[in-house]
Order: structure tokens, then sequence, then C-alpha cells
């Protein structure tokens, strides 16, 4: 089917309390083990590019992997821009036909976000894109942070429910104790401060750094109100490891085929699992 837009996807997910995953697609095998993975469990699915693999692997390509896989399947696919920084690579996006967008004003002063994300909204809304935008800042992992650092870092909800009143925006990512990367501990989600939001705030939220948050704390969430999780840790920690497993054992092997083919296979699992954790399952 074609590309369906975020906003679709959450507002389904928000009225029967489950979360969709959006899962970082950085080049084929990727996009081919997300779409495989959402129709094994007849899940609708979010596939989202960050800067970073647009970089690398062209806008081009990226919007034509992902248009051709959500084509062929019966599972619904949005087509996602993640952490957008620069407006202009948002309004690319947008052209090159992406269903949604994250502007990412987030480090930016409270007025100064809300003034970009407007624009975006200007611009994306009246063709059917989704806006997601973010407050509090979800950083690296990293050790010996201070209580009172981190509270800093984290959403504030009345500063959530203002940003929401004066954009419209679509849905919101928020800052829990949540972090992009690897974790050296295990993370401990502000879950006072998430129903505070949801309180204040209605509309679907989101979870970004999810990969390592314990799977038990990630469902609880849910219930509170997180309709959109983010994963791409994970799914690179299965790919590559798979690959080193199958070097490490065939070391005379030149097909790349022979060694992309058992990491795509590791990443439809792990997929698939977080799929079955958010609930999203069935759902499609």
């Amino acid at each position: 089917m074609p590309l369906v837009s975020v906003h679709e996807l959450l507002e389904k997910a928000s009225e029967e309390r489950y979360a969709v995953g959006a899962f970082n697609a950085n080049n084929m095998e990727i996009v081919q083990a997300i779409l495989e993975a959402a129709e094994l469990e007849n899940s609708p699915v979010i596939m989202q590019a960050s800067q970073g693999a647009i970089k690398y692997a062209g806008l081009e390509f990226i919007t034509g992997m992902v248009k051709i896989a959500a084509e062929s399947s019966p599972v619904p696919v949005a087509l996602h821009l993640d952490h957008g920084t620069d407006f202009d690579q948002v309004v690319r996006c947008i052209r090159s036909g992406f269903t949604a967008v994250m502007y990412d004003g987030s480090k930016l002063p409270l007025e100064e976000n809300i003034a970009y994300t407007k624009k975006v909204l200007d611009m994306a809304r009246p063709i059917g894109v989704s806006v997601e935008a973010e407050l509090g800042k979800i950083g690296g992992t990293e050790d010996n942070v201070s209580v009172s650092e981190r509270d800093a870092l984290f959403t504030d909800p009345e500063e959530a429910r203002y940003f929401v009143e004066q954009t419209g925006v679509d849905c919101l990512a928020i800052a829990i104790g949540t972090a992009h990367g690897q974790y050296k501990g295990e993370p401990k989600l502000d879950f006072e401060r998430l129903a505070q939001i949801k309180s204040l705030v209605d509309i679907p939220l989101v979870l970004h750094g999810s990969s390592g948050v314990p799977d038990e704390a990630v469902q609880k969430a849910i219930q509170m109100g997180i309709c959109k999780v983010n994963i791409d840790t994970n799914i690179r920690e299965a790919f590559v490891g798979e690959m080193r497993k199958v070097i490490a054992n065939n070391p005379d092997e030149i097909d790349p085929r022979k060694i992309l083919g058992p990491a795509r296979k590791a990443a439809v699992e792990i997929i698939r699992k977080k799929i079955r954790v958010f609930g999203s399952a069935g759902k499609a």
C-alpha cells in the first residue's frame, strides 16, 4: 500500500494503548528486515532515516527503498525523518516524499523552537505530512550525572503544555530519562514526569533512545501515553554482531550476501521482539 502518515498510525495507537515502533533504516538490508518483521507480526511500522543515514545512503535511495517496500506490503508503513535539526533538510525530505518529519529544535530557546516548528507545520500540514517536535535534551549516555543535572535536561511539563498549545504539533518527543546509544547502566524513567506531561498534553508522546530500556519500563510508559518508540542501537547491535560471527567463522568469505543475509535475519528477530513488546502485533 502507499506510504501513510505517522499521525494516522499514532491516532489508532493512542486509542488502543499500544505504541508503533519507529526503526532506523540505514541500508537496504535493514529496510527489508523492518518490513519482514512488520509483516510477520502483522504490525504497522515507521521506517525512519536520520540525517546521518541520508548522508550515507542518499535521500533518493532512502526514499526509493522505503516507497518500494511499502507499495509491496499489506501492512501500513510510514517514512519519517528522525531528528531533523536543519530546516532545509526537513524541506528536502518533505519534497522527496517523506510522510512525516521531526523538526528537532530542542537545543534552541523555547520561543525559537516554537517559531521553527510552526514554519514546518505550515509547510507540512496542507499536504498531509505529520510533524514531530522535541522538548528536553535526549543526549548520549553518560555516567556520573547528578540528579539536578539530569532534571535540567528533562522535559518540563508546563513547557510541554505551552509548546503544544502554541504549535499544534502532531506528536511530541519528551526527555524522561532515556538516552541515545548504548547504556552503561540500566536507565531509570521518570514516570511521574511522564504522568504530569500526559495530564497537560493531549497528543501522542514519543520515547527516543529506547534501545536498552527494560521491556517492562517501556510497556509501562506505553500505558501512560507513549505511542511511538524509537529503536536504532538494538538493530545495529544485532546486525553487526551477526556479521562479526559470520566473518569469524568464515574468514575467507568474500560474498557480501552471505555476510549481510544472516545479519538481516538477526535484525528481523530483534525487530519482531520489539513489536511484540510495544503491543502493535496484529494491529495492521
